[in-house]
């Protein structure tokens, strides 16, 4: 059997269930919901965003305009991973190249201050959009591990170990299925 990067699998080894994800209907909701975020925050930012920044004090404008700005690059590394991803499943590019690809991807930004003074006097539906933001960006980098870090050492599988030594204690040699 092997995985999505291509790699064989014998049975005995743990199976990398965040390369499976990308073919999820996860991952499909995923890219949905990160998409239709980078649509709304753009008609939010150029429409109703515009007319309520201007009705800030000046503290506030300077948050505003610092916020969405964060806000703004955080949306592009996000679409650029879901586009990254979606390609590979699409075929358009293979694992090897998403996984140099993705070092042009920053996941680790600064996470956005929802607190204080400053951040209450943001308009509401921008602080709605940066909450829905960091969440969909939590759930990302927690989908980017699972499927791009490899442990130092690959997991045993006790279940193997234990029949090995069931063998072992009867005097048996394991038959590979």
């Amino acid at each position: 059997m092997s995985d999505l990067f291509g790699k064989s699998h014998s049975g005995t080894e743990a199976i990398a269930f965040g390369a499976r994800a990308l073919n999820s209907e996860l991952f499909r909701e995923l890219f949905r919901e990160g998409m239709a975020l980078v649509e709304e925050t753009a008609s939010y930012l150029d429409g109703d965003g515009r007319t309520e920044s201007r009705a800030l004090g000046r503290a506030a404008t300077l948050a505003y305009s610092t916020e969405s700005m964060r806000l703004t690059t955080r949306l592009m590394q996000i679409a650029s991973w879901l586009l990254m991803q979606r390609a590979v499943n699409e075929g358009e590019m293979s694992p090897e190249q998403a996984r140099s690809e993705k070092n042009k991807v920053r996941l680790d930004f600064q996470a956005p201050v929802m607190s204080g003074p400053l951040w209450s006097e943001l308009p509401a539906a921008l602080r709605s959009i940066i909450e829905r933001t960091d969440r969909l960006h939590e759930r990302i980098v927690h989908m980017d591990k699972a499927i791009y870090e490899t442990a130092a050492e690959p997991a045993a599988n006790l279940v193997a170990r234990d029949i090995d030594r069931l063998a072992n204690a009867f005097g048996a040699r394991r038959v590979e299925s």
